[in-house]
């Protein structure tokens, strides 16, 4: 079996000197998802005719145009994160969570052309910001607008969550059921850490996922369709013992 690290020197042998490609420091996983989710979202939204973009999205209150706004202007700001790790000089991820609400309003009503095109564009420039990322910089300390402090690695994580995310939200056929089991994994434990409504005891039922010890109601299922409630997007083939209680809505 070929290892990871021999991908990548074979994929850098066919690309040539001149190629752009990632730090042997980058999380490479994390952009894996990052990078596939990307994908995933682009073939949603290409098969989506321009006038079902104002159709209501599973995010209460926005359309689509909404969505491909936020994927858009998100790429964005973790674009100024990562030149901020790339040069040391810092850049606010959003100048506030109003200036944020207010692009992504603003960019919901652009023309179908220019909404499309931000979310290409705005995909790209991420994209080789990341690879133009020297090893030192992934590590280099950053923060979020609630002043949360990371480094320039988790942005890949952030990308992959929102991406992923808002392609179901799309609700354009999007499903949990096609993201990659490990990041079904991460995503499920991050929700779970998150929760503050009544005990739960998750019994996942593919293995994919540890079940939680906690006791309360007992709710099981595959982890991509327990990932999927935790997350607000809904109740789907899920077993549980009690009222199911109500989870927590996806956010705008």
């Amino acid at each position: 079996m070929v290892t990871l690290e021999e991908a990548r020197a074979a994929l850098r042998e066919r690309q040539g000197a001149g190629a752009r490609y990632d730090a042997a420091e980058a999380p490479a996983e994390e952009l894996g998802w990052a990078r596939l989710g990307t994908a995933y979202f682009a073939r949603l939204l290409n098969d989506l005719p321009d006038d079902a973009l104002s159709a209501p999205s599973l995010v209460p209150g926005w359309t689509r145009r909404h969505v491909i706004a936020q994927v858009g202007y998100h790429a964005r700001a973790l674009t100024r994160l990562t030149e901020w790790a790339a040069s040391g000089t810092p850049q606010a991820m959003y100048a506030s969570d109003g200036a944020r609400r207010t692009e992504v309003e603003e960019g919901s009503n652009l023309p179908t052309r220019a909404l499309r095109g931000l979310f290409r564009h705005a995909a790209v420039h991420l994209d080789v910001e990341w690879r133009d990322l020297d090893g030192p910089a992934w590590d280099r300390p950053l923060s979020l607008p609630d002043g949360t402090p990371i480094t320039a690695r988790v942005t890949a994580w952030l990308r992959a969550r929102e991406i992923w995310l808002r392609a179901v939200d799309l609700d354009a056929g999007g499903s949990f059921l096609d993201m990659p089991p490990a990041f079904v994994r991460r995503l499920l434990a991050e929700a779970v850490a998150a929760w503050d409504g009544p005990p739960l005891a998750l019994r996942p039922t593919d293995g994919e996922a540890p079940a939680s010890a906690a006791a309360g109601t007992v709710i099981s299922g595959r982890s991509a369709d327990l990932a999927r409630w935790l997350t607000g997007r809904g109740a789907r083939r899920l077993g549980h013992d009690g009222p199911l209680p109500p989870a927590p809505q996806p956010t705008r």
